[in-house]
């Protein structure tokens, strides 16, 4: 009876090994190779990958605050803590509110102005705050993300303490031998700074200051950031003691497939932030993606699976008129950089202009969406006085707006039937009121299917 207890509790005792064993491993998979097939790697050290493998890895990403959010360029970076955390890994973010006192030189060919300190506390509080949304730094799992500010360790840290503890581990010409140093030496603006030239063993310590209290043992980055990152790991190395070891993993920067850089349309930065930059205009950046750029981004910038996206790719090869890849990689990211409910705002006020929307749609759309939909859509402005007793259709079309050269123009168009209010066909007598008002202040004609007009009603 003993035995056969024992042999049951052996066989319990050998299920649940197996069960740990199974979820260990099955987040222990591969990342470094799942970063290769979505071109999110550019390059990393010896031992990184094995790393990996091995344990469960702390490892950070730094974010300077030089505006009080961030856009889409840093887009990658969000992404790979996320699949760090995703596969079993402990993701550190770092927040440089001292870093950005001085300015990273990395890719610039001039020094940036400097911020005062008020303007960087703003700005390192809104980078916090959007990063709190793709990383929960509240969580209690064993691989719960961290937030982390450099100012925290480096304002204590006097000038003459730095100089001896960390500037006499590292050479000038170690350092000068970097790419974004030597570039600035070689004639690209006006040369660098102390300051600037700084920065690289700030940032090294960085890396030492996390591996020494958070156990944190690789730093990742675009690959411009490759040599303040090499720089960090030199330092553990040097200043960690006779077993330490540091790692480092960089991203390739990404391009559209013209060759220009990515992260901007027409208006400038799109921001991750809604206030900053419309859900409606971010959705449309990336609907608006070329069929190249978009087979590259659902890789890069989406969760789906090899397979999932292998699919989508080949169903959009045989009808690439309906943007079937452009229309999921917008989904995917909106919803994970906002909300499925703003998605789906951003998705009718995008149907208001090119699908068959109805003046229901219309009166749904906030006013800040409504004019990002109408954006560049030629304008008039009426009073309220004139919609009291109604206004019949023809002076709206000629002598209020404009919209129309004359009368004879505007009744030929109501004639063929081409003439809409907020999406409704009217006839030519059609009065225009108060109650059709869109947001108690909008009114919007169209003469076929591409020509809109918009009455702004005061």
């Amino acid at each position: 009876m003993c035995l056969s207890v024992f042999v049951a509790d052996f066989f319990v005792i050998a299920i649940d090994i197996d069960y740990i064993c199974a979820n260990y491993f099955k987040k222990m998979k591969n990342l470094v190779e799942e970063l290769k097939w979505r071109g999110l790697y550019h390059d990393s050290m010896p031992g990184t990958e094995e790393q990996l493998l091995k344990e469960a890895t702390s490892a950070y990403i730094g974010f300077d605050p030089t505006a009080d959010s961030l856009h889409i360029g840093s887009m990658v970076q969000i992404i790979l803590l996320v699949h760090l955390k995703n596969f079993g890994h402990r993701p550190i973010a770092l927040v440089g509110g001292a870093t950005g006192m001085i300015g990273d030189p990395s890719g610039k060919s001039d020094e940036r102005n400097l911020l005062d300190e008020e303007a960087l506390a703003k700005n390192v509080a809104g980078i916090k705050s959007v990063l709190s949304r793709f990383l929960d730094f509240n969580s209690t799992e064993a691989n719960a993300p961290v937030m982390v500010n450099n100012y925290d360790w480096m304002k204590e840290f006097s000038f003459i303490d730095f100089a001896r503890e960390v500037g006499k581990r590292i050479t000038v010409n170690y350092m000068m031998a970097k790419d974004s140093v030597k570039k600035r030496f070689s004639g690209e603006g006006e040369g660098m700074s102390f300051t600037e030239f700084t920065y690289q063993l700030i940032q090294g310590y960085d890396f030492y200051h996390l591996y020494k209290n958070n156990n944190c043992v690789l730093q990742m980055g675009g690959s411009d950031q490759w040599g303040n990152i090499t720089t960090g790991t030199e330092l553990v190395r040097r200043m960690g003691g006779e077993n330490a070891k540091a790692y480092a993993l960089t991203t390739p920067l990404i391009t559209k497939a013209d060759g220009s850089k990515f992260g901007k349309s027409e208006g400038g930065n799109v921001w991750l932030d809604a206030d900053k930059t419309s859900v409606y205009k971010f959705y449309q950046f990336w609907v608006n993606t070329t069929d190249a750029d978009a087979e590259k981004y659902i890789k890069i910038f989406t969760f789906l699976d090899r397979d999932t996206i292998d699919a989508l790719i080949e169903e959009h090869k045989t009808a690439p008129h309906l943007r079937v890849l452009q229309k999921k990689l917008a989904e995917e990211i909106t919803v994970f950089v906002h909300n499925r409910e703003e998605l789906e705002k951003a998705i009718q006020a995008s149907n208001i202009l090119f699908g068959n929307s109805t003046a229901e749609d219309l009166k749904k759309l906030d006013e800040a969406t409504f004019l990002e939909v109408f954006d560049g859509v030629p304008q008039a402005e009426i009073t309220k006085a004139d919609l009291e007793n109604g206004l019949d259709i023809i002076t709206v079309l000629n002598e209020k707006t404009g919209f129309f050269k004359s009368n004879g123009e505007a009744r030929r168009a109501l004639t063929a039937n081409s003439i809409s209010v907020n999406r409704e066909k009217i006839k030519e007598d059609f009065t225009l009121t108060t109650n059709d008002l869109i947001n108690n202040q909008f009114v919007l004609l169209q003469s076929g299917k591409k020509n809109y007009f918009v009455i702004r009603v005061k």
